[in-house]
């Protein structure tokens, strides 16, 4: 039985995220900086648009209400939104901002801001919105939409549950919000600013310590009913005011935290909006927000559309990122990753036989699967007999097989790179040769595993068995 959700209202600063993903091997000739190479280019809703898309996505009725302009980067983001939240907007000043990371597998190395666009003034439709919401949550980004709503904010956090997740440009949380969800280091200096407003002296100490003194600092001086500071990989720290609450993550999770933020104040402000306790939405969020990470974080999250930001996708690409959040999950629960690759043109008992011996050497299999263009240029013109999404379908319903990943280079460093398997299985049949993605495995300390290989069974073998068969029985092939 399905329970309803009670719809939310998130207002804030949209944006809009790119993210260039490559491989760094090397440093450039002319300055000691790295080379990003072979990237792929992807983007998504960013800021406040993406936490109305997280609180879509589990399942309850999302209107954002954020300021939106006629420059081009503003159309990309209504393509982005369309049939996931109801867009309630207000006017922007300038263009809508924008921000591009360049990254090497995981790791960040570079961002680019563009676009200081702030919202004008309220609109009437943004105002009706907000007083007739039954749960807010504001997603300030400090480009002025919850400025400009501030007064309708004040009278809903007077009845109903408001979350404020804040920012260091922003202005403060109204009177009377039910939570305020800052990072530490948000926290810290935003306290700081508090205790020069009243003449205090702001506290200090050790990391909890000093999140805890920020905390009981912030919710007196914003009169919020509560105030979660959150720690990252520790949980967060949940404050009335007096003695705080540690809500730990249940598990360490390695990844890329872009929005994990987001994703904590969204489930916060969910679950607060269906009648949740404080104590139990923020340790719910606290999980939901430590799963998002392991999971690959915003990049996982499926936003179709972005015809103008993307290059045309190869078949399967849905299928990898589901790939990589398997591999998050099972690496975030201490399990084992085995990963094994091939083009698995023509499936066949030596192609099980590998795969289900490779899915025992661990608790999870992903299998690595050229595309069409990368198998055409290693085979030749006529091939792939099979196309890559028929592969990809085939190899997903194998009992051994947990998720499929295809990758178009010819050989798999980068998809490998992104997975990060503790063991690379491959066939008997490489023993003699060093595999040019050893090193890569290696690199995080991972293992080159060979696997026994069934003799005589082969896709080239059995394409030319098939090739010869009309010949012997006088009949066509069917």
């Amino acid at each position: 039985m399905n329970i309803p959700r009670t719809p939310l209202v998130v207002v804030g600063d949209a944006l809009l995220d790119h993210d260039l993903c490559g491989r760094a091997e090397r440093l450039a000739p002319d300055a000691p900086v790295p080379v990003v190479h072979g990237t792929r280019r992807s983007s998504r809703p960013g800021g406040a648009a993406l936490a109305a898309c997280l609180a879509a996505s589990d399942g309850r009725p999302v209107t954002l209400v954020t300021a939106l302009g006629d420059d081009g980067t503003s159309g990309i983001l209504r393509d982005l939104l369309a049939g996931r939240v109801d867009l309630v907007e207000v006017p922007l000043d300038g263009e809508l901002g924008s921000k591009t990371r360049v990254l090497a597998g995981d790791r960040p190395l570079l961002r680019l801001d563009d676009g200081e666009g702030r919202a004008r003034e309220a609109s009437r439709a943004a105002l009706a919105a907000v007083r007739a919401a039954d749960a807010v949550l504001v997603a300030d980004y400090g480009r002025g939409t919850a400025d400009v709503l501030r007064e309708a904010l004040a009278g809903s956090a007077a009845r109903a549950p408001v979350v404020w997740d804040p920012h260091v440009r922003g202005g403060p949380p109204v009177p009377g919000v039910r939570l305020a969800t800052p990072s530490a280091r948000e926290a810290r200096r935003l306290a700081r600013r508090s205790a020069e407003d009243t003449g205090t002296a702001p506290g200090d100490g050790g990391a909890l310590r000093t999140a805890a003194q920020d905390a009981g600092a912030l919710a007196r001086a914003w009169r919020a009913h509560a105030v979660a500071v959150t720690l990252g990989e520790r949980g967060a720290l949940l404050s009335y005011g007096e003695t705080p609450l540690l809500v730990p993550a249940p598990a360490t999770a390695a990844g890329d935290p872009c929005g994990a933020g987001d994703r904590f104040a969204a489930t916060a402000a969910g679950l607060l909006a269906d009648g949740a306790f404080t104590e139990a939405a923020v340790q719910a969020a606290v999980h939901a927000a430590t799963r998002y990470v392991a999971e690959g974080g915003a990049r996982a999250v499926a936003v179709p559309g972005a015809p103008d930001t993307q290059p045309e996708r190869p078949a399967g690409e849905d299928s990898t990122a589901a790939a990589r959040r398997t591999a998050a999950r099972v690496r975030a629960a201490g399990g084992t990753v085995v990963a094994a690759g091939g083009c698995f043109d023509l499936l066949h008992a030596g192609h099980v036989a590998l795969l289900q011996a490779a899915r025992r050497a661990g608790d999870c299999l992903i299998v690595c699967v050229n595309s069409d263009d990368s198998v055409r240029r290693r085979k030749g013109g006529g091939r792939p007999l099979v196309p890559a999404a028929d592969r990809v379908r085939v190899l997903s319903a194998l009992e051994c097989v947990d998720a499929v990943a295809v990758f178009d280079e010819d050989t798999p460093e980068r998809v490998l790179g992104e997975l990060r398997p503790h063991i690379w299985a491959k066939g008997g049949d490489y023993a003699r040769t060093r595999l040019p993605e050893q090193p890569l495995v290696e690199s995080w300390g991972g293992q080159v595993l060979l696997l026994p290989y069934l003799d005589g069974r082969s896709t080239t073998g059995l394409t030319r068995r098939a090739a010869l068969a009309p010949a012997r029985t006088g009949g066509p092939v069917q």
